[in-house]
């Protein structure tokens, strides 16, 4: 991880891109789209990637608003993490970044427009993507040519011009940081769970899905509740 800090340092783009392929398993556009976007705040805000000490103190927050590969490039870059409590996620479907200082609230907010950057697509890419991952269907050689057009197209994401988006400075409401709360045991599944995700019936903590209670996902198309009858533990 030191080495990617210092590529990160180095704006090394095509380095990024490589540790962001083996973390998100391809290459394609939106995943550069996130590294670019990132690098582009990060130069806005004056700030690095996140180290030791910060990432213990959540000193910057990533906030995106999409759940998609554009948010495994801010992850990468930023080292702002779903894990370290430094990324927020909003359910708002748009491709863009804020990343904000915790200690005055000040940010930067870095927008893609994705229609507008479809000119810098290889012009069989959109038909390739429409049949092999839209619809499902396609030849192994269909989908090889689609991931051989798709980095092409990452290749210019990551060396778009500031002027492809949309830049603004931001003042972010204050966000708690995580806290640190005790554990319950579910007396039905017998699992450890968060105390602050306790339904209590007759005294005792029930896990959520053993109450029987609904509960939030994050899936393909945003924030959910989950079915109940999803695999369970319990």
């Amino acid at each position: 991880m030191l080495e990617l800090n210092r590529v990160v340092a180095e704006r090394n783009v095509d380095g990024i891109l490589e540790y962001a392929r083996e973390f998100h398993g391809h290459v394609c556009p939106y995943l550069a789209l996130g590294i670019r976007a990132s690098l582009i705040a990060m130069e806005e805000l004056g700030v690095g990637r996140l180290d030791y000490s910060g990432s213990v103190d959540e000193s910057i927050l990533a906030i995106v608003e999409i759940n998609s590969c554009f948010t495994d490039g801010v992850q990468v870059t930023t080292g702002c993490t779903l894990g370290n409590n430094s990324l927020v996620y909003l359910d708002l479907g748009k491709t863009a970044l804020t990343l904000v200082r915790r200690s005055t609230w000040e940010g930067v907010r870095v927008y893609a427009d994705g229609e507008k950057l479809r000119r810098h697509y290889p012009p069989e890419a959109i038909e390739l993507f429409n049949k092999v991952v839209r619809e499902r269907r396609g030849t192994e050689e269909e989908r090889k040519r689609l991931w051989e057009l798709w980095e092409r197209a990452a290749r210019t994401m990551l060396h778009l011009p500031k002027e492809e988006f949309k830049i603004e400075s931001v003042k972010v409401p204050p966000i708690e940081q995580a806290p640190i709360v005790e554990s319950a045991r579910c007396p039905k599944c017998g699992e450890l769970f968060m105390e602050s995700k306790a339904v209590y019936i007759n005294g005792e903590p029930f896990c959520l899905r053993c109450a029987g209670e609904a509960y939030l996902g994050v899936v393909g198309r945003g924030i959910v509740e989950v079915n109940q009858t999803a695999p369970r533990g319990c």
